[in-house]
């Protein structure tokens, strides 16, 4: 016992980790488009190898629903086959930005972007699982689920199968909003667990018409890329989803680990070895053609909020993943499809960062709309276009906040304008300074004193100096600058 200290609370807190963790890696599943089964050896996987290596020791791997998304396009464009080498060749890149340190610049992702991300995930994730659960079929791009959901749910009130099936995913989000408000002993049993059950228990006794998830065996759902398939990783379009794939699970990653180190006293992330751990799990995820991985917040809360002392809770909750796979894989042909869309439902608005939101909006007006701005593109365009508009507004922004300038003119009534320019000249503040000096009369002396500038960029340098040679009349005494 004396090599295992822990072992009690480790044990326990291990349990309660399988139980969430098991209708969220099927959930994922089958939002992802792939067998179910596949869900669980992500999970499997993300606890024995994942959870075996260093780095949080009491962060939880496994399917996210922030992947959601982007893995359902890349199946619906690529196929099933080509999603294995992309997951496999984003967990070698993952390894290798470990190995080269880089897992801590992923700390100077703006915040704003990140959960503008999150938040446009919430949204297309919402949109997306609102049309299993009305028993009706998913429009490919963002706007179109948006677009077709008053449609879907007119053509849902004639249709009894699809009352049965909207009741049933309304039943389990309730459960799952209203579990906290229920006796402890019941809260005992994890949230989406009960959620599920309770939704697989009403379909089978009052013989609901609804969907249920199709069942293939383990070994049968498990096949790992042909040699063929890494043929496609010239595409531009691999290459993309590659990219995406990997800053989006790092970035989560990265981030859930700074949100678990919050919630105890332990250790402290090492990001590097992090990203390491989570590329390796990528990568054997990958050859198996599983679903990707990331570290996940509500696995990982409930980790530590269960006691959990070292990484031996998240490695078991891996074995008992691997034995229901095993020994009872049966069990999820009777799990409704409309409950595991309540669940990813209920995880998207947890996506939505709304009282952050309101917060940016009175105290940083510009990071609210990089949020605001990076969500709705991800909805309007794709994942990871999206991210990319989030960071160049970003940038952008950082930008001109940081090209702060002041000018400052004393004019005395008679003799020579002084102007005083201070701060930092870039381009981007060029038309400000230009319309200043601009309206300063041609008919008088100027000085201009640039010696209060931080920094004074070849633009403006050079508008400044044409501006200052035709400014003034011909009888008026040139314009005077006092160089920076």
């Amino acid at each position: 016992m004396t090599k295992f200290p822990y072992i009690r609370q480790d044990f326990a807190a291990s349990l309660v980790v399988f139980l969430v963790a098991l209708p969220l890696c099927v959930g994922v599943a089958v939002a992802s488009g792939v067998p179910a089964e596949l869900g669980l050896v992500t999970g499997i996987v993300g606890g024995l190898v994942t959870g075996m290596l260093r780095g949080s020791s009491l962060q939880v791997s496994g399917p996210a629903a922030g992947l959601t998304v982007l893995v359902f396009e890349a199946v619906r464009e690529f196929g099933l086959p080509l999603l294995g080498v992309i997951v496999l060749v984003t967990g070698l890149l993952q390894i290798a930005m470990g190995v080269l340190r880089l897992g801590r610049w992923f700390r100077a992702i703006s915040v704003s972007v990140v959960e503008g991300m999150l938040a446009g995930i919430g949204l297309v994730l919402i949109a997306g699982q609102l049309y299993p659960a009305l028993a009706a079929k998913a429009p490919a791009s963002g706007p179109g689920k948006i677009a077709g959901l008053p449609g879907a749910f007119l053509d849902a009130l004639g249709d009894g199968g699809a009352l049965a099936s909207l009741a049933l995913g309304a039943g389990t989000i309730a459960v799952l909003v209203l579990w906290k408000y229920a006796p402890s002993k019941m809260r005992t049993l994890p949230g989406p667990l009960a959620a599920v059950g309770l939704a697989t228990l009403a379909a089978f006794s009052l013989g609901l018409p609804v969907a249920t998830v199709e069942v293939h065996g383990l070994l049968d759902s498990v096949q790992p890329p042909p040699l063929s398939a890494f043929g496609e990783l010239a595409s531009a379009g691999v290459i993309g989803t590659i990219v995406a794939f990997t800053l989006i699970a790092s970035a989560e990653s990265l981030f859930s680990a700074a949100a678990v180190d919050r919630l105890h006293d332990g250790p402290r992330t090492r990001y590097n070895q992090e990203l390491i751990a989570q590329g390796a799990g990528n990568a054997l995820c990958g050859m198996l053609g599983a679903l990707p991985m990331t570290a996940v917040i509500v696995r990982s809360a409930a980790n530590v909020q269960a006691g959990a002392r070292t990484k031996a809770s998240r490695v078991l909750h891996g074995v008992w993943l691997l034995l229901f796979a095993a020994l009872l894989p049966g069990v999820l042909s009777y799990i409704p499809i409309p409950a595991l869309a309540g669940i990813l439902v209920y995880s998207g608005a947890k996506l939505i960062p709304v009282r952050a939101l309101a917060v940016l909006w009175r105290e940083h007006r510009g990071e609210a709309v990089v949020l605001v701005v990076t969500a709705v593109s991800i909805v309007a365009v794709s994942m990871f276009e999206g991210v990319l508009i989030g960071l160049a507004l970003s940038i952008v922004k950082t930008a001109w906040e940081a090209s702060h300038l002041k000018l400052e003119v004393v004019d005395k009534g008679s003799g020579p304008i002084d102007a005083y320019l201070s701060g930092n000249a870039t381009f981007l503040r060029l038309p400000k300074i230009l319309d200043s000096l601009e309206a300063l009369p041609q008919d008088r002396p100027i000085r201009v004193d640039l010696s209060g500038l931080h920094h004074l960029d070849h633009a403006c340098r050079t508008a400044l100096e044409s501006w200052a040679q035709r400014h003034s009349d011909a009888d008026t005494e040139p314009v005077k600058v006092t160089a920076a």
